[in-house]
């Protein structure tokens, strides 16, 4: 403990002079007033007997005893033979470093991707990456990282043959290191040229039979054998007539249907792009539709579970009835979307860019962003009814 010489009232009282000068408290700290009026702390002190100067702050922003608190608290730091200004620049260079972390910037070009990304596919990049890439090397210095740690961490996914999860994990790490090096954090990204560097596989698509297949799948489907729930049953069908997303339809609510004007309005969160999408609906689909609303009346969700009504069925419902209709490997809920964009097109002849556009897909080149822009309402209007009346058509084959 030291003595204390100053006091409150005395700071208070001290008036400014021609030239500055200083309140001496105790154990090196002072309060320097200067001729305008300002006041500061300081803190004298020695480091391998050399004199030395710290500056504690301004008074009052800094009152007697914060200084003394201060005063105390570096004094412990000079007993331990450091000096508490080189102590404070390698804090500070700490810190600094725990800013640029890998993960640190990656957590910051995940918050910049959130306007652009539906919150299932936003939240589902930040899981990915905690699983796979931060144990690896999240915590490095961005700065530090080189292609033989990023290639070590590809690996590892690859060993549990999870080929496309290293791709895409592959494609996450070179957007976040561009991130970077475009806001100044690093010079070069490491990860730029790696693609080389992955196990290649023939690419696979979602399984998916062809129309001439329709005419007895439907069949089967509407005998219902072996039977299946009816949610399971009337999730299939609609997956068929409208060719959404397994996810965008499971978690559909009734809130979301205009069941008056026909339209399903899919709002820009639940969109894998961002963007709200509109869902024509065929006299078909209504029909399906009024039957789930009948069987499920105080249900917020269109496909309840069987098993807790408040909340929607499985995403893996759908792909678990086709496997015991006897389709596993043959089809998938992802693969009506294929199965409707090329026989809509081949059989019913519709445009692609229109297919296309009720498909909600993401732009690939500057001609598909033109068309983007457009709606084609009235046309997938149309579009819709036509495929609906098409696969009741095919029912009577």
């Amino acid at each position: 403990m030291y003595p204390q010489m100053l006091s409150d009232r005395a700071i208070t009282n001290a008036k400014s002079q021609a030239k500055p000068y200083k309140l001496s408290d105790s154990g090196g700290l002072y309060l320097l007033v200067n001729p305008n009026g300002s006041k500061y702390w300081r803190l004298k002190y020695r480091v391998k007997g050399k004199e030395q100067l710290y500056a504690l702050g301004v008074y009052p922003l800094i009152s007697l005893k914060d200084a003394r608190r201060k005063r105390d608290a570096l004094k412990k730091l000079i007993s331990e033979g450091l000096d508490p200004k080189v102590h404070e620049k390698q804090q500070q260079e700490i810190e600094a470093d725990q800013s640029l972390t890998f993960k640190s910037i990656a957590i910051e070009w995940h918050e910049q991707r959130k306007a652009k990304l539906s919150d299932g596919y936003h939240k589902e990049i930040m899981r990915q990456l905690e699983n796979n890439v931060f144990p690896v090397f999240g915590e490095d210095i961005v700065s530090s990282i080189k292609p033989p740690t990023i290639l070590k961490c590809i690996r590892i996914i690859e060993e549990r043959n999870a080929l496309d999860m290293a791709k895409r994990m592959l494609q996450y790490i070179n957007q976040v290191f561009r991130y970077a090096r475009n806001t100044g954090r690093i010079e070069i990204n490491p990860a730029s040229d790696m693609r080389d560097a992955l196990k290649g596989r023939k690419r696979r698509h979602f399984a998916a039979f062809t129309y001439k297949e329709l005419p007895d799948f439907l069949k089967i489907l509407e005998e219902n054998r072996p039977r299946l729930f009816r949610q399971t049953v009337l999730a299939t069908k609609l997956l068929l007539l409208t060719f959404v997303r397994t996810s965008e339809l499971i978690n559909a609510t009734w809130n979301e249907f205009d069941l008056e004007n026909n339209m399903w309005t899919i709002p820009a969160q639940r969109m894998k792009m961002r963007q709200p999408h509109q869902v024509p609906l065929s006299r078909q689909t209504l029909s399906i539709l009024n039957e789930l609303r009948s069987l499920y009346p105080k249900a917020d969700y269109i496909l309840p579970s069987v098993f807790n009504w408040q909340k929607p069925i499985s995403n893996n419902t759908v792909l678990k009835g086709l496997e015991r209709l006897g389709y596993k490997g043959k089809m998938t809920g992802h693969g009506f979307r294929a199965l409707a964009l090329s026989t809509i097109k081949q059989k019913l002849g519709y445009r692609h860019e229109v297919v296309d556009r009720q498909l909600a897909h993401a732009p690939k080149n500057n001609v598909d962003k033109a068309y983007d822009r457009a709606d084609f309402i009235e046309e997938r209007i149309i579009m819709m009814q036509d495929w609906a009346d098409y696969i009741d058509k095919l029912k009577e084959l």
